[in-house]
């Protein structure tokens, strides 16, 4: 797939993490991404997004190279005429622009879709927002699950927040403008036309909320803080220690399930217990459900546990760290890996996880 696009060029005046990971995605299926940073800034915000353990003599961070492999960077000052010219030039030869301007700064430089166009009629130009109407409130992750109902979900049951662990609804947010993008690049192929492409992150994480948005429209049901518990289903998200003291998560999504389940762990009269023959009212009687799980899945060894429950077709986790995550030959094909200037190595993992054939 590494050639699929290899005839496309992608201009990149994006920063952080959502517009790179369109741009990336290109850049991976063999498309030429140009990168635009701004020098005066240092380039991308995120070069200086460091961790403890980084070197700081580099300059990109780990969270840089996440989204920003195989990419042409160029670092410039668009508001000198040189350096603008430069990037015109590019916009000329290009198929798709991909940006994260506020809208007024967009007009100010001469870089939203109507000045662009002007320049390069068919162009694809995909802009990305924080919020709908282009408002130019500053949009940040966290805010995000915060102001679209995450963090009220997020987190313990005592009331503990937490938010998600990596900036989703900018990955989200990236899916969302890819898509947008393909759809553009069908109509041109059809009509030779260009498309002004936009989302936001905030119609991004409305749109992912899914059936807890649901539960809302169509129940009037808040969502509550029920760390990894789901709120349809019984046992799912359900966390367990083993004999061995591994900690394992459940996700019985159907009936069957959790008959096969009863039997391995030789609790069989659960599953005809007028408390737990049926999901509606395990839901309600989950608390008593788990302390029986408990008692016996302490009783066997992750696995064995792991063994049967697979053989029995019984969905179940083990919760590993990335350490192990990445030991796990499954995993390896997804590692991208490229060298810096100075020979040193820099991996990420791909933003595609789909095969054409």
């Amino acid at each position: 797939m590494e050639s699929i696009f290899k005839d496309l060029i992608v201009i990149e005046l994006a920063s952080v993490l959502a517009g790179p990971a369109v741009g990336m995605f290109f850049a991976e299926l063999g498309a030429t991404v140009v990168k635009f940073e701004n020098k005066t800034t240092g380039g991308d915000v995120t070069r200086a997004w460091k961790g403890k353990s980084e070197d700081t003599s580099k300059p990109y961070s780990a969270y840089y190279c996440s989204v920003n492999y195989n990419k042409k960077v160029i670092l410039s000052d668009l508001s000198i005429n040189t350096d603008k010219n430069i990037l015109f030039d590019w916009i000329k030869k290009a198929d798709i622009v991909v940006a994260n301007f506020k809208q007024s700064s967009a007009i100010k430089l001469g870089l939203d879709y109507n000045s662009i166009k002007t320049i390069k009629e068919d162009i694809i130009y995909a802009q990305l927002d924080g919020y709908p109407k282009g408002e130019d409130k500053v949009a940040f992750d966290v805010v995000m699950q915060a102001e679209t109902g995450y963090l009220s979900m997020c987190g313990q049951a005592d009331g503990t927040i937490a938010k998600m662990p990596v900036a989703l609804i900018d990955i989200l947010a990236a899916h969302q403008l890819k898509e947008g993008i393909l759809i553009a690049m069908l109509n041109k192929a059809k009509t030779g036309k260009g498309s002004f492409v936009s989302t936001s992150l905030y119609e991004t994480a409305i749109a992912s909320l899914a059936n807890q948005a649901t539960n809302w429209l169509m129940n009037k049901s808040i969502p509550k803080r029920m760390g990894t518990l789901h709120p349809n289903i019984a046992p799912y998200g359900e966390v367990f220690v083993t004999q061995d003291k591994k900690e394992i998560v459940l996700a019985i999504g159907t009936e069957y399930q959790f008959v096969s389940l009863c039997e391995i762990l030789r609790l069989s009269d659960l599953s005809t217990d007028s408390r737990f023959d049926q999901n509606v009212k395990r839901v309600k009687s989950r608390e008593q459900l788990e302390i029986y799980l408990s008692e016996a899945i302490l009783q066997f060894t992750s696995d064995d546990l792991l063994s049967k429950c697979e053989q029995y077709k019984v969905p179940i986790g083990l919760i590993q760290n990335l350490e192990e995550v990445f030991k796990d030959t499954n995993s390896h094909n997804m590692i991208l890996t490229d060298y810096d200037e100075d020979g040193n190595v820099r991996k990420r993992v791909s933003t595609i996880s789909f095969s054409v054939t």
